[in-house]
């Protein structure tokens, strides 16, 4: 039938001589071919972008050794399965290289006459979607918001008219560190100054950035949004700067985001992944506080805040050369770092509860509480894609518990067990050392107290969590000395994980170098 239309539309043209993969390497969206194996025959430059990995890497691996999913949960499988086409369907996975992607997937079954020979998969990343659509499409904000997000957020945050969703009420913390981070951001939210974030995926920097702008005077005019690794290089220019009629085939007077953004707040996320040559046009713009969009000769004056984000270290990224040193002093007059949630595990509980909330209200659920056996896990697990990751967790988990029964870990993905199951397998294969197993002429002190002696030391009116947490302190201290700050020796003699033992560590705030010779 394709090649009947082709016909239809170029009869003078032998349709075996049109490159369709040519144009579908300039697709924005993501794009996968497989064989009726699963098997990665194409991979465009898009999808590589999304999942960060390379189309040679790709090429000839089957889904599942690129992705940790289950055949039930992937679209691309299910399709070659039911031999029908799969359309809008939401996904949250992890690659094998551990980035977490957030997107819509639409595969559609190729066949060759009445047999099927593949799959095309078409992946729309769901946070560039959401970046793009704020920061382009303002007339139409509200109705592209509410079409994307009832997808993946179930809860419809109002949008106010400057172009938020957050404020400082909505954030949910008491860790120290972070609160610290918090309360440095609120100060300077009505200075003129830059303020750079940097932080892992899904710690947050979107909603800090928000929070910034509704904390400042500029809160009445417009915030603006765009992620810089999700816009084309061609394209990026002209939606920053704002594009001059006749200035290439095609082109309107049509402002930029700078121009929008005059008198609030502009919020260029991801500011790393900016090529360089478009670096040094911006460095002009932040330097002058002028724009000229892109044909023009006139300049507009501009004044609004700037906040930048980074998800890596912005200083490596300058000895690499991805970002240039001088705009980088530019963006961090305010340099902020935004602690991982493996830094907040105190806030763990805090999650939990607002995210069962949240989940309850969407869902029409009575779940008010989790496993032992779930919390634990919680803080064992290094939650790479951070609070993000954990709101998706729970949501996920949640549609699975049935009436009267309460989250257990069953009912987590299949990535969040196996990390428990490994955790076990690596704790039953891994004795605890024993004083006899040390090296030759080292002599292992570690004395444990008795519990008179824990009793005595300790002042009247501490609770027993308190005791414990003084215990465990005095426990790890004393073997990582013993030790000499070996982790892998202490975390066999206490009969933990490492991972779990670094937890616990960054948790009592024990420095390992301390006891290092």
């Amino acid at each position: 039938m394709k090649q009947i239309q082709i016909k239809h539309l170029f009869p003078q043209v032998d349709p075996n001589s049109i490159s369709f993969i040519q144009i579908m390497d300039h697709f924005t969206e993501g794009v996968l071919i497989t064989d009726n194996k699963g098997i990665v025959l194409y991979f465009n430059e898009a999808q590589a972008k999304i999942d960060d990995l390379s189309a040679d890497y790709m090429i000839g691996k089957k889904v599942k050794e690129i992705y940790r999913v289950d055949n039930d949960n992937t679209p691309i499988m299910n399709c070659l399965k039911v031999k029908k086409s799969i359309t809008n369907f939401a996904c949250y996975y992890r690659t094998h290289q551990g980035k977490l992607v957030n997107s819509i997937h639409n595969v559609f079954p190729i066949y060759s006459e009445k047999r099927i020979i593949g799959t095309i998969c078409f992946v729309i990343d769901y946070s560039m979607l959401e970046q793009t659509f704020d920061a382009i499409s303002k007339p139409r904000r509200k109705k592209i918001k509410s079409t994307v997000r009832s997808i993946t957020d179930p809860i419809k945050r109002q949008l106010k008219e400057n172009g938020t969703r957050f404020t400082f009420n909505e954030i949910v913390g008491k860790s120290p560190g972070f609160l610290k981070v918090v309360e440095s951001v609120r100060q300077a939210s009505d200075s003129p100054s830059s303020i750079m974030l940097y932080g892992e995926t899904g710690t947050g920097k979107e909603l800090l950035a928000q929070s910034i702008h509704n904390s400042s005077r500029r809160k009445v005019n417009q915030y603006v949004a765009i992620n810089c690794s999700a816009i084309p290089e061609h394209l990026l220019e002209g939606i920053l700067f704002g594009t001059s009629k006749g200035a290439f085939t095609g082109a309107i007077d049509k402002p930029g985001l700078f121009e929008r953004a005059n008198g609030g707040t502009l919020f260029l996320d991801e500011i790393n992944s900016m090529p360089t040559g478009l670096q040094a046009k911006l460095l002009r713009v932040v330097q002058e506080r002028k724009v000229r969009r892109v044909g023009a000769l006139a300049e507009i004056e501009i004044d609004l805040k700037l906040i930048s984000s980074v998800n890596e270290d912005p200083h490596q990224s300058v000895k690499t050369g991805k970002l240039r040193q001088d705009l980088f002093y530019r963006l961090c007059v305010l340099f902020v770092q935004i602690p991982s949630i493996r830094e907040r595990m105190d806030d763990m509980e805090l999650f939990i509860k607002y995210f069962l909330n949240k989940f309850n209200i969407s869902l029409g659920k009575t779940i008010n509480s989790i496993s032992a056996a779930v919390l634990e896990l919680f803080h064992k697990y290094h939650w790479p894609g951070n609070v993000r990751e954990l709101e998706h967790v729970i949501e996920g988990a949640m549609n699975l518990v049935k009436v009267g029964e309460i989250l257990e870990v069953r009912h987590l993905p299949k990535h969040v067990q196996n990390f428990d199951r490994q955790l076990n397998d690596s704790s039953s294969k891994t004795q605890p050392l024993k004083p006899s197993e040390t090296v030759p002429g080292q002599q292992l002190n570690v004395v444990f107290p008795s519990i008179s002696q824990l009793i005595s030391s300790n002042s009247p009116g501490k609770s027993l969590d308190e005791i414990q947490a003084e215990t465990e302190i005095t426990y790890i201290r004393q073997t990582l000395a013993a030790f000499q700050g070996s982790i892998s020796k202490t975390a066999r003699y206490l009969g933990l994980s490492p991972q779990l033992l670094h937890y616990r560590m960054k948790k009592f705030k024990i420095d390992r170098q301390e006891f290092v010779i």
